[in-house]
């Protein structure tokens, strides 16, 4: 059973998000660089400081459900059923991630990301973060006896997954298409049983 969010944790998620709101719709009006953080916390009618208790950059005002895809990505590795096999577990994250991401209003978030040098290095950067949580999370599992190479390989490729199916022309398409050779990539790797 969830114990439901306190009234402080409800407040200060609804804080967050307010930033974020406030900070997408500035840069999207005026554009990523003419728009400066005391510029957001002002029209979020927040301190500079509350705006960085929440955020720990510009870049992260874009990225701001940075950290709910990361531990979606741990959470289908961790959370999966006894005996589901790890690959179309992630699959199905990327699935919903994908679809996330290309949804309607994406296109243009997508377009100041890539016409922003600062935005696209925070994001190549962020992509390598979860890429390594990936690694681990499947290193740890007993169940996935595999060397760290794998490991981090399996975790890039499902990390660029994401990455080629958003720009696709059918990016669900895609996703299956990535998958199924992640997966033979993933059966390839697998040690042999011992005799």
């Amino acid at each position: 059973m969830t114990v439901p969010p306190g009234r402080r944790e409800r407040k200060k998620a609804a804080t967050r998000q307010k930033i974020a709101d406030t900070a997408l719709r500035l840069f999207l009006e005026r554009g990523y660089d003419a728009v400066g953080i005391r510029d957001v916390a002002a029209e979020a009618d927040v301190a500079v400081t509350t705006l960085f208790s929440h955020f720990a950059s510009k870049e992260a005002l874009v990225f701001e459900q940075d950290e709910d895809f990361e531990q979606g990505l741990i959470r289908a590795v961790t959370g999966r059923a006894p005996h589901e096999p790890l690959i179309p577990a992630l699959r199905g994250e990327i699935r919903a991630l994908v679809e996330h991401c290309t949804g309607d209003g994406a296109a243009p978030i997508w377009r100041m990301i890539d016409e922003s040098p600062g935005l696209r290095e925070y994001e190549e950067s962020m992509r390598l973060r979860h890429a390594e949580s990936l690694a681990a999370a499947i290193a740890a599992d007993l169940d996935l006896p595999r060397t760290t190479t794998a490991c981090r390989t399996i975790a890039r490729f499902v990390i660029d997954a994401y990455s080629l199916a958003r720009e696709a022309a059918d990016p669900q398409a895609a996703v299956d298409e990535i998958f199924r050779m992640i997966e033979a990539s993933w059966e390839v790797g697998r040690p042999s049983p011992r005799a």
